[in-house]
């Protein structure tokens, strides 16, 4: 064996060099099921986990099935397209179990009323999970297409797997629900990176950052095979540092004076949600919690200027109800406004547009039964609020989980709402909050005194069970947060509900499965972050960025 082979061989982790050779190496089902092994731990970065290095199994396992996609037995034409179907394949494994893993959750929705759609459940907990998977088959494609030898393959699994994850954000309706940045998002301090280039941008970073370590195999000294994952621990350093000088030396935000927020958890079943005969014990329910004291310095709703209930609120369209108008009305004192999520159908002739379907709205209701505003959903949730391929799906028995004569109908926009009292609210509808620069209002351009003073997130994340979609979903909406230095307000059925500052820390909370009711301040807004002002372009220089260095490095072969 030469000196060089030797020398090689001492800066080369043994056991490392063992189990990359393995991964690339392997064959079959058995390197199907590393695929999917790995993607399978993925998830434990996310919420509730939280543990941010866990990416490092999928992302260094991506990069040594990567390694080993190439055919070398073909002609260079034939032998790129072979590979990039290999490198495919590999990807939808991993990609299956990383979706698997962190969407298994979604199977409590068909269980909510099991003698309708327990049959399934299969569907959804691994059907979904499938699909999305070919976003990650993409990913590693393109990754692949791009594959060059040495440390610059790092950059090409993130620029493909980065592709990939925007056209999972906004390809048919998009569905950007645990992307890889949110290794990071989950972390507040990791997560201050998220006022410049967002979450996509936070998904660049991730993807680079946690496959770095797989290049410790490579090189023929110690410098090429540190070089790599040394460069990742640097951005980590830079991204840390950023963090705790934002937090720490950043303006905090002031408090709106005058305004005392009121946050109402009911913590009702998903089976009573949606049955008229519960209509009264709702109503009752909901009036009797929000007015409850919480301290003796608490004395109900007397002094709360701003009450909000959660999404879905209630089993009948409140605008076309005066007898329940009549009972909140005669509930809320003269200077509380209620914000509450509820279904709404548009009058006859108030919208020209409108059909006999339903929308799910964001509602502002004044003291006395009055409805001065309304915000209708936009991103309308696929399986419960519409049926996609509605007619190939309906012959095989499927149905959307909430069913309303004539169908949900999606607003044509976002709408802010104008709340007496309060800044100018930018209203979200359970899951609108994961779509990342999609949170604000058409009518706000960057800069205009227009822009919201806060997020107002009403949500029923009962569909979601206990343990970890509330979890997910709350660490999402926390994010938009951050990304436009803007506070917000949660109010969910079973929870989380909480107040969050511009800085994403948590002011207060109501855990997952309490009912009960949260007090607090508004925090003021910050000036527009970068995020804000320039949207998913800080994010694209970074695509850009890192693309041309695999270009660069191409003509230096």
């Amino acid at each position: 064996m030469s000196a060089t082979i030797l020398a090689g061989r001492r800066f080369r982790p043994a056991s490392l060099l063992r189990l990359s050779q393995a991964v690339t190496l392997s064959g079959g089902w058995r390197r199907r099921a590393i695929a999917f092994a790995a993607g399978f731990a993925g998830p434990l970065a996310m919420a509730p986990c939280d543990l941010s290095f866990a990416l490092l199994i999928p992302l260094v396992t991506a990069v040594w099935l990567l390694d080993g996609a190439a055919d070398i037995g073909r002609s260079p034409h034939a032998a790129l397209l072979a590979s990039m179907r290999a490198a495919a394949v590999d990807g939808w494994w991993l990609g299956f179990g990383y979706f698997v893993a962190g969407l298994w959750w979604i199977g409590d929705a068909f269980l909510v009323e099991a003698d309708r759609f327990a049959w399934a459940l299969p569907l959804g907990i691994l059907g979904l999970p499938a699909l999305l998977a070919v976003f990650t088959a993409l990913g590693f494609a393109i990754a692949r297409l791009l594959w060059l030898p040495g440390p610059a393959r790092v950059l090409a699994l993130a620029v493909g797997l980065g592709l990939a994850e925007w056209l999972r954000g906004h390809l048919f309706t998009g569905f950007p629900w645990n992307l890889w940045g949110m290794a990071f998002g989950s972390n507040l301090v990791l997560a201050q990176a998220a006022s410049l280039v967002g979450i996509y941008g936070l998904t660049l970073i991730a993807i680079a950052v946690f496959s770095a370590p797989a290049t410790l195999v490579d090189g023929d000294t110690k410098r090429a095979s540190w070089s790599p994952t040394v460069a990742a621990l640097l951005v980590l350093a830079a991204l840390a540092l950023w963090g705790v000088g934002r937090l720490t030396f950043g303006t905090d935000p002031d408090y709106f004076a005058g305004i005392k927020l009121r946050i109402m958890q009911p913590n009702l079943s998903q089976d009573a949600k949606f049955h008229p005969e519960y209509r009264d014990a709702i109503l009752a329910r909901y009036v009797a919690l929000s007015d409850r004291s919480t301290s003796p310095q608490t004395a109900g709703l007397a002094d709360v200027t701003h009450l909000i209930w959660p999404e879905s609120a209630f089993p009948f369209i409140l605008a076309r109800d005066p007898q329940a108008l009549a009972q909140i009305g005669a509930a809320l004192p003269a200077r509380t406004t209620l914000i509450t999520g509820a279904a709404r159908i548009a009058l006859p002739g108030s919208d020209p547009r409108a059909s006999s379907a339903v929308s799910n709205a964001v509602q502002v209701v004044a003291s006395g039964g009055t409805i001065l505003d309304s915000s209708d959903k936009v991103h309308l949730v696929p399986f419960g609020e519409y049926l996609p391929f509605s007619t190939l799906l309906t012959r095989i028995g499927l149905r959307q989980f909430v069913s309303i004569p004539g169908g949900f109908e999606a607003g044509s926009r976002r709408k802010a709402l104008s709340v007496p009292g309060l800044p100018l609210v930018s209203p979200l509808v359970c899951y609108e909050a994961i779509f990342s620069g999609e949170v604000m209002p058409q009518i706000w351009p960057p800069g205009s005194d227009k822009r919201p003073g806060l997020l107002l997130n009403v949500t029923n994340d009962g569909w979601f069970g206990r343990y970890v979609g509330p979890h997910q979903h709350f660490a999402q909406a926390r994010l938009r947060s951050i990304e436009e230095g803007l506070p917000l307000v949660r109010a969910a059925n079973t929870g989380i509900s909480a107040i969050v500052d511009p800085y994403g820390r948590v002011l207060g909370e109501l855990p997952v499965g309490v009912d009960g009711v949260l007090d607090g301040k508004l925090p003021a807004r910050l000036e527009p972050t970068l995020f804000a002002r320039y949207g998913n372009l800080p994010a694209f220089g970074i695509f850009l960025l890192m693309l041309s260095i695999l270009v660069v490095a191409r003509f230096r072969l």
